[in-house]
C-alpha cells in the first residue's frame, strides 16, 4: 500500500492535501486549530506526523463512524493498550486524568490521545472555541459528544526522538488543569484559611500560657519560622492567581491562535 504522503498517488487520486505554514513554531495545539481551520469534509482525522499512528488504523476509527450501526457516535479516540514508558511516568499519566476529571466535571476519557475520528459537529464546536490557551483532551471533553474508545498498538517512529520530556508534559498538564479547572484557586483558598485558622490558635496558645500561667515563651524561634511559613503561603497563591490573571491577560489582547505564512494545495499546484 503506498503512503498517503507519495506525490504520485495525490496526483492520481481525488485527495486534496492542504500544506499551513506558520510564521513560526505555534506549538501543537495551534497546529491543531489550524488543520481543523483548513479543512472540509463530513469526517476529520488527527493524526501525528512521526507515523506511530498508523493510518491503517485511522481507517478503521473512520469505517466506525461510517458504519450505520454506529451512528449514534460522534468521535472516536483512539488510545494506547500498553504503553511504552516508565512506571512513573504512567502513573502520573494517570493521576493527572483522574484530578482533571473530579476537579473539572467533565468525563475525561483517560489515556486516550489526540488520534481521533470525528464528524463535522465535532470540528465546528472545537473551531468555536477561540482561547488562546488550548488543551485538546480537555476541549474534546469539555463539547461532549458520544465518543467511542478505540485500543491500538503504536508503531516505532520513522526518524529522530521525541522531544517531549518529561518536564514538558508536566508543564503541559498543568496548562491544562489550570485551562478547564478552578481546582487550585481552591487550594489556594484552603491553604490560606488552614494557615490562618493554626496561626489563631497558637495565638490564643501563647497568650493564654503568658496571662494565666506567667511562662515567658521564647519568641525569636517561633517568629521566623511563623514568617517564613506564612509568608511561603503567600507567595504561594498569589502565584496561584498570577498564572490565572497571566491567561485572563493573554486572552483580553485576542491575539491569533497562530499566523499563517502560506498555505499551498495539490490543486493549486503548490502554490
Amino acid at each position: 500500500m503506498r503512503s498517503v504522503f507519495d506525490d504520485s498517488y495525490i496526483k492520481e487520486s481525488s485527495l486534496i492535501v492542504r500544506v499551513v505554514e506558520f510564521s513560526r513554531n505555534f506549538g501543537k495545539e495551534a497546529a491543531i486549530y489550524a488543520g481543523l481551520e483548513h479543512s472540509s469534509g463530513d469526517i476529520c482525522v488527527l493524526i501525528d506526523t512521526d507515523m506511530q499512528q498508523p493510518p491503517a488504523i485511522a481507517r478503521q476509527m473512520v469505517d466506525i463512524l461510517l458504519d450505520d450501526k454506529q451512528r449514534c457516535f460522534d468521535c472516536v479516540a483512539a488510545y494506547q493498550e500498553q504503553r511504552k514508558r516508565g512506571h512513573l511516568r504512567n502513573w502520573c499519566s494517570s493521576m493527572f486524568y483522574r484530578v482533571l476529571g473530579a476537579s473539572s466535571g467533565m468525563d475525561v476519557l483517560a489515556d486516550a490521545s489526540d488520534f481521533r475520528a470525528f464528524r463535522a459537529n465535532v470540528r465546528d464546536a472545537l473551531l468555536g472555541m477561540t482561547e488562546y490557551f488550548r488543551f485538546s483532551k480537555g476541549l474534546f471533553s469539555w463539547i461532549g459528544f458520544k465518543t467511542k474508545a478505540f485500543p491500538y498498538t503504536p508503531d516505532d517512529r520513522l526518524t529522530g526522538e521525541t522531544t517531549w520530556s518529561f518536564w514538558k508534559l508536566a508543564k503541559y498538564a498543568i496548562n491544562g488543569l489550570m485551562s478547564f479547572s478552578t481546582f487550585p484557586l481552591r487550594i489556594a483558598t484552603w491553604l490560606g484559611a488552614v494557615a490562618s485558622t493554626l496561626a489563631i490558635i497558637y495565638m490564643v496558645i501563647v497568650v493564654s500560657q503568658r496571662l494565666l500561667f506567667g511562662v515567658d515563651v521564647p519568641g525569636y524561634a517561633t517568629i521566623v519560622s511563623l514568617v517564613l511559613l506564612l509568608g511561603g503561603l503567600q507567595l504561594l497563591v498569589l502565584g496561584v492567581m498570577g498564572e490565572y490573571l497571566s491567561r485572563v491577560y493573554t486572552q483580553g489582547k485576542k491575539r491569533p491562535i497562530y499566523i499563517k505564512r502560506s498555505c499551498s494545495s495539490n490543486r493549486d499546484g503548490w502554490h
